[in-house]
C-alpha cells in the first residue's frame, strides 16, 4: 500500500486551504472531483495524483473548476455514464455540469489557479429543497437522480431531462446520505430521526413526468435498531450498497455504548453484524465497487471463480470523526488496514476507483489523501462478468437466469424496455394519432393494457405486457415477422385515413411523423383513450359514463340549449359508426372523467365506479356517520361511534387478527386468512361479510345493517352493526350465537382466544366466553375511570373527559384500558371495580420508572431466585405476562414525551427542597414497587410477579424497612407451614393471593420464591436476626448460607 498527499491536491485560499467535503472519482478512473467549502467544484487528473513523486511528468494537474454556487458545497457525484457530474450546496440548488467537446474558455482576468483543461459547462439548475443539499445519488444506469437535504426532503429528478419526478417527505429530520441499490430495484437513505428507509422503484422512461411516477418510489421498509442511541452531532451519514446487492453499510451506528457501522442484509433488513473499532462516530463508509478472491485465481480457472480462487468477498472502506479510516473485508473479523491521524479533523468523503484498487478520502482539514493498494493486498480483482453474475439473483440483467424477486414485475419491466426501444412518441403525436381506431385486421397496440385482436390468430403487439402462452423459436420468428407487417400495415392506414370536413368535403389528414411509432406515450395514461372498442368496456375509460337513452335529472353537458335542441352524441360507439362519431369520442374522452349520478330505484345514485388500474385498492372511504342511539342524549358516558365505511378489511395470521389493511397488503402471505365486510351505499341494502383465504372464498353471508366493526381470532368470527347487534361465527361461517343485541352503538370490538368483548357509545363494556357461552360479570361502565367522580355534570351538555386510547382483553378475559391521560386501569371480575396499574403519578416520581430492570426480557440475567414457575408444564403461555410495561409505556408516550408532565415535575421538584419532604422520593419509589406488585398478583403475570418482587425486596432491605421485610418474610411464608393444619381443622374459607393457603402464589412455588428474597436479604446485617430464623426454616444448611453468599457476590458484581 502507498499514501499519496500532493500539496497541491487542495481547495487553497488566500489564508487558508477550505473544508473538502466531498469527492469522487469518474467511472473510467481518469477524473477525480472534489467540492470545497470555497464553493468551487475542481476536477483533477488521477493520472497526475497517482505521479505526484515523479519530477518528469509533465501532464496538467487540474483540469477544470467550476464556481455557480453560493456557499459551501457538500456532495459532488459523476454520472455512470461520465457525461455529467452533479454538485449540491448549502444555497439549496443542485447544479448539472456537462463535458463539451469544443476547447475550454479563456480563464477570467484575475483568476488564480491553472487555466481549464476540459471545458465543463453549466447545462442544468435544479431547484427543489427548501435548505441544505446534504448528498447526491445517481441510479446505476443512470436514469434517476436523488438529492437529499436538511429540509427532510428526498427529491427525485429525471437523469435525462433533470424534471423533478418525486418529493419524497417521510423522514422526520434532516436527510444526510443515499445509496443505490447496484441491482437497480432500491435505494435507501439515511437521516438524523434514527433512521434508513428502503424505497422500491422502477427506473422511468426518458421522457417520463410527475405523472407517470404516482405509483413509483415506494417505501419498502424502515430499519431503526441500529440507530436507536446514535449521536446527532455527524455532519453527514453517508450509506454504501455492496457490490453484490446483498449488503448495506450505513454509518453512525450504534452497538451498546460503542460507535460502529451497521450491516443490513437484503430482504430481511436486519442488522446482525456491526463494525465495531472507531473511536468515534463514523461520517462515511464505501463499499469498493468491485469483488475480491480471496486466493489468487488461475489462468484457466472456471468461469465464476469460485473452484480456482475460492469465495468472493467485498471490501469496505469507512471513516469519521475519529480522523481514522479503517478498511475491512467480509473474510475477516479485524480491519484489513488502519490508518490513525489520517487527517487533522474529521474524514467527511470516501471515494473508490472504478478497478477497487484506491481509495480517495477527503477531509474537514482540506486535505485528500490517496490511499493505493498493490495487487493482493485486498485481495484479487473479480471480473465484472463475476459481479453481474452475483447481482443475477436480483434481476439486475436479463442475460441472467437466477432467481428474481419478482419474476412477473421482471418481465413486465423487460417488455416495457422493449417497447421503449422502439422510439418513444411524442405528445403531439400521442393525441393526434395513436389514439385512433385500427382495421379489424390489424394488431391493437395499447399503452400498457393488453387487449384482444379481431383476429385470433395474430398476436397482440403490446407495450408493457408478457404473452402468457410459450413460443418455439420459429413460432416467435414468426410472429415477430407477422407483427412488423401488421404496423407497415397500421402506418398505410393512417397514411391513407380519409376524413370529412364540416362542410361536407373529404381530405386526407397529415399524420405526424412521430405518429407512426409504436412507443408509449408520456402524457398521463388516463387522458389516452382509445376508441378501438366497440360495446366492450375498456380499462382506460372514464370511471363513470353517462347515457343519455336513459332519464337523467339534470341539465345535460351543454347546459340549458343541449336540453332543448339535443344531444346527438353518445356515451358508447355503435357499430357502423363512422371516423367523425369516433373522433368525437376520442375528444370527448381526452377532457377526463367527472362524477356522473344515474337514475335509481332510490332516486338519484352514484355510477359504479370500475376497478382502479394497476391493481390497487382504493382507500376505503367513509360513506356516512353512522345512526346513533337516542340513550346517548341523557347518557353518563358518551363515546365517539366510528363512521360507516365502504370497506373493512382484517386479516387474521396464525391465530393473531391483525390491524385493518388493504387487499394488497393483507394478501402478501398466502396463508392469512382475510374476514373482509363491504357495505352499501343505500342505508336499506344489506351488507356483506367474507373470509377468503389465498383468493378462495371460505364462506359469506348477508346482514340487514351496516357493519361497523368486525374482530375474530382461530376460534371464531365476530361482527358488529350499526343497529347495536353482535354476531359471531365459526371459522367455517356457521351461525355460532344468535344475534346479540345491545344497548347503544359499538365503539370497541375486541376479542382474544375465545374471550369477545364489546365497548358500547354509552360507556358500557361487555365481555362474553364464546366457548362456554357466559359471562364473567354484568356489563360496567367506564364512567368511574372517564374521572365522573370529579366531574360536574350539566343537564344540557357534554363535559370534557379523558378518552380511550385503547381496551384489550388478557387470556383470562379481563379488561385493560388505557386513556389519553396516560393511566392504564384493570378491571377486577372477582371485586367488580377498576383498579388504576399506570399513572403519571408514577411517571414523575418514581425511581423506577423506565428502568432497565423493569422489562421482562432480563428476567434471564438475576442472579438469585426461581427461573421456572411450578405450573409451566400445565400452562404453556405467559398469563398476561407484558401487561404493565406495556401500560407505562403507554403513559410514557402520553404523558411526558407530550409535555403534559411540566407541572406536576415542577411540583415534585418543590416539594423535594422542603422540610419533611426528605423521604419522599424514596416513599414513592417503593409504593411504585407495591403497586406493580399488586398489579401483577391481579393479573396473574407470573414472570413479572416474580421480577417485581425481588425488586422489591433487594430495595428494602437496602432502605431498612424492619417491618416490610418482616411481613414480606411472613407472607411468603404463610402456606408453607399451615398445610396440615387446614387438613386438621377442615377450614374451607382459603384467602386469595398474599393470605392464600396455598403452597403458591401466582403460579409460583412459596418456597423458592422464599429462598430468593432470603438469599437478596441475607447481606444485610440489620436483618439478619430475621433473615437466619426463616433460612432454618427452609432447613438451609450451612453449606447452603455459603453457596448464599457466593449467589449475592455474583449479583453485586
Amino acid at each position: 500500500m502507498r499514501i499519496i498527499k500532493p500539496s497541491w491536491l487542495s481547495h487553497k485560499g488566500e489564508q487558508k486551504d477550505f473544508e473538502v467535503y466531498s469527492c469522487h472519482v469518474s467511472p473510467d478512473g481518469k477524473r477525480l472531483a472534489t467540492a470545497g467549502g470555497d464553493g468551487h467544484v475542481r476536477v483533477w487528473s488521477t493520472e497526475a495524483v497517482y505521479k505526484a513523486d515523479d519530477a518528469s511528468f509533465t501532464g496538467p494537474r487540474q483540469l477544470c473548476h467550476m464556481s455557480h454556487h453560493l456557499g459551501t458545497i457538500h456532495s459532488v457525484r459523476f454520472s455512470p455514464n461520465s457525461r455529467y457530474l452533479a454538485s449540491g450546496a448549502d444555497d439549496k440548488i443542485i447544479c448539472i455540469y456537462q463535458l463539451e467537446s469544443g476547447p475550454p474558455p479563456v480563464a477570467p482576468f484575475g483568476t488564480s489557479g491553472p487555466p481549464p483543461v476540459e471545458n465543463w459547462k453549466t447545462s442544468k439548475r435544479l431547484i427543489g429543497h427548501d435548505n441544505d443539499v446534504q448528498d447526491l445519488a445517481w441510479s446505476y444506469d443512470g436514469s434517476i437522480l436523488v438529492s437529499v437535504g436538511l429540509d427532510s426532503k428526498v427529491v427525485i429528478w429525471s437523469g435525462h431531462t433533470f424534471e423533478k419526478l418525486k418529493v419524497l417527505s417521510l423522514h422526520q429530520s434532516h436527510v444526510k446520505g443515499i445509496t443505490f441499490d447496484p441491482a437497480n430495484k432500491f435505494f435507501a437513505t439515511a437521516s438524523d430521526d434514527r433512521s434508513i428507509k428502503i424505497f422500491r422503484f422502477t427506473s422511468p422512461a426518458p421522457n417520463a413526468t410527475q405523472h407517470d411516477m404516482i405509483n413509483n418510489f415506494q417505501l419498502e421498509t424502515t430499519i431503526n435498531a441500529p440507530f436507536k442511541s446514535s449521536p446527532l452531532t455527524t455532519y453527514f451519514r453517508r450509506c454504501s450498497w455492496s457490490p453484490d446487492g446483498n449488503h448495506i453499510a450505513a454509518a453512525n451506528a450504534v452497538n451498546g455504548p460503542v460507535s460502529s457501522v451497521a450491516i443490513i442484509e437484503r430482504s430481511r433488513w436486519d442488522s446482525e453484524i456491526n463494525l465495531v473499532g472507531h473511536e468515534g462516530p463514523t461520517e462515511v463508509c464505501m463499499f469498493s465497487p468491485r469483488l475480491f478472491h480471496t486466493k489468487k485465481p488461475s489462468e484457466n480457472g472456471t468461469a465464476n471463480g469460485q473452484s480456482a480462487a475460492g469465495s468472493l468477498v467485498t471490501v469496505i472502506a469507512s471513516a469519521g470523526q475519529d480522523k481514522t479510516l479503517s478498511v475491512w473485508n467480509t473474510n475477516t473479523s479485524r480491519p484489513v488496514v488502519i490508518l490513525q491521524d489520517l487527517a487533522s479533523k474529521s474524514i467527511s468523503d470516501l471515494a473508490w476507483t472504478p478497478d477497487g484498487q484506491t481509495l480517495f478520502a477527503a477531509s474537514l482539514d482540506g486535505s485528500i489523501v490517496t490511499a493505493k493498494f498493490e495487487t493482493g493486498e485486498l485481495g484479487w480483482v473479480a471480473t465484472p462478468e463475476e459481479t453481474d453474475m452475483a447481482l443475477s439473483k436480483y434481476g439486475a440483467s436479463r442475460k441472467a437466469m437466477g432467481i428474481s424477486e419478482d419474476v412477473d414485475g421482471l418481465r413486465l419491466e423487460n417488455h416495457s424496455k422493449e417497447g421503449e426501444r422502439k422510439g418513444a412518441e411524442s405528445r403531439m403525436g400521442a393525441l393526434m394519432g395513436d389514439s385512433h381506431p385500427l382495421p379489424k385486421d390489424a394488431a391493437a397496440a395499447t399503452n400498457g393494457v393488453k387487449t384482444g385482436t379481431a383476429t385470433p390468430t395474430a398476436p397482440p403487439t403490446t407495450n408493457g405486457q408478457s404473452e402468457p402462452d410459450a413460443e418455439k423459436d420459429k413460432e416467435q420468428t414468426d410472429a415477430a415477422e407477422e407483427a412488423a407487417d401488421k404496423a407497415t400495415q397500421r402506418i398505410n392506414v393512417l397514411k391513407s385515413r380519409v376524413t370529412i370536413t364540416k362542410d361536407g368535403k373529404k381530405r386526407v389528414a397529415p399524420m405526424l411523423i412521430a405518429s407512426s411509432g409504436t412507443g408509449q406515450s408520456s402524457l398521463p395514461q388516463t387522458q389516452l383513450v382509445g376508441s378501438n372498442t366497440s360495446k366492450a368496456a375498456q380499462n382506460d375509460a372514464p370511471q363513470a359514463i353517462l347515457d343519455l337513452s336513459k332519464p337523467y335529472d339534470g341539465l345535460p353537458e351543454g347546459g340549458l340549449a343541449a336540453m332543448l335542441l339535443g344531444n346527438k352524441r353518445k356515451a358508447v360507439a355503435m357499430d357502423g359508426d363512422g371516423d367523425e362519431e369516433e373522433e368525437h369520442q376520442s375528444k370527448r374522452a381526452a377532457t377526463g372523467p367527472r362524477p356522473i349520478l344515474l337514475n335509481g330505484v332510490d332516486g338519484l345514485e352514484n355510477a359504479t365506479p370500475e376497478p382502479a388500474r394497476h391493481g390497487l385498492a382504493p382507500t376505503p372511504e367513509y360513506l356516512r356517520p353512522a345512526v346513533l342511539s337516542p340513550s346517548i342524549a341523557i347518557s353518563q358516558v358518551r363515546l365517539a361511534v366510528p363512521k360507516i365505511r365502504s370497506q373493512i378489511l382484517r386479516p387474521l395470521e396464525r391465530g393473531v387478527l391483525l390491524e385493518e389493511t388493504t387487499s394488497d397488503e393483507a394478501s402478501k402471505i398466502a396463508e392469512n386468512i382475510i374476514l373482509e365486510a363491504r357495505n352499501p351505499i343505500a342505508i336499506r341494502d344489506p351488507s356483506h361479510i367474507t373470509a377468503t383465504k389465498r383468493g378462495a372464498l371460505l364462506w359469506q353471508d348477508y346482514l340487514p345493517r351496516a357493519v361497523i366493526l368486525v374482530a375474530g381470532s382461530k376460534n371464531f368470527w365476530a361482527a358488529a352493526c350499526e343497529d347495536g347487534s353482535l354476531y359471531t361465527w365459526t371459522p367455517a361461517g356457521r351461525r355460532l350465537i344468535n344475534a346479540m343485541v345491545l344497548e347503544a352503538q359499538p365503539v370497541i370490538l375486541e376479542s382474544r382466544g375465545w374471550w369477545l368483548l364489546c365497548i358500547t357509545a354509552v360507556g358500557l363494556c361487555h365481555v362474553w366466553n364464546i366457548q362456554t357461552l357466559s359471562s364473567p360479570h354484568p356489563p360496567v361502565s367506564l364512567g368511574p375511570i372517564l374521572e365522573i367522580a370529579i366531574s360536574t355534570l350539566q343537564p344540557h351538555g357534554a363535559m370534557p373527559a379523558p378518552g380511550v386510547t385503547s381496551a384489550h382483553l388478557n387470556s383470562k378475559g379481563h379488561i385493560v384500558v388505557t386513556l389519553t391521560n396516560g393511566d392504564g386501569y384493570y378491571y377486577s371480575p372477582t371485586m367488580y371495580t377498576w383498579q388504576r396499574l399506570s399513572e403519571s403519578w408514577w411517571a414523575v416520581g418514581s425511581q423506577y420508572w423506565n428502568s432497565n430492570d423493569s422489562s421482562v426480557g432480563s428476567l434471564q440475567t438475576t442472579a438469585v431466585g426461581p427461573t421456572a414457575s411450578k405450573d409451566d408444564s400445565s400452562d404453556g403461555n405467559m398469563v398476561s405476562a407484558g401487561i404493565i410495561p406495556f401500560l407505562e409505556r403507554h403513559t410514557t408516550n402520553e404523558f411526558l414525551l407530550k409535555g403534559r408532565a411540566y407541572t406536576l415535575q415542577r411540583l415534585i421538584k418543590a416539594l423535594l427542597s422542603k422540610d419533611g419532604f426528605e423521604a419522599f422520593e424514596s416513599s414513592v419509589s417503593i409504593a411504585h414497587l407495591e403497586n406493580r406488585i399488586a398489579g401483577a398478583l391481579q393479573l396473574g403475570s407470573k414472570e413479572e410477579f416474580r421480577l417485581y418482587l425481588l425488586m422489591y425486596a433487594k430495595r428494602i432491605g437496602a432502605e431498612g424497612h424492619r417491618g416490610k421485610v418482616e411481613e414480606l418474610l411472613n407472607s411468603l411464608l404463610g402456606g408453607i407451614l399451615q398445610d396440615k393444619v387446614d387438613d386438621d381443622d377442615g377450614v374451607n374459607d382459603q384467602g386469595k393471593g398474599w393470605n392464600s393457603r396455598e403452597s403458591d402464589i401466582c403460579g409460583w412455588d412459596r418456597k423458592e420464591l422464599l429462598k430468593g428474597v432470603v438469599m437478596i436479604l441475607g447481606k444485610y446485617r440489620e436483618l439478619q436476626r430475621l433473615t437466619v430464623q426463616y433460612a432454618r426454616v427452609l432447613d438451609l444448611t450451612l453449606e447452603d448460607e455459603e453457596l448464599i453468599g457466593e449467589a449475592m457476590v455474583v449479583e453485586e458484581s
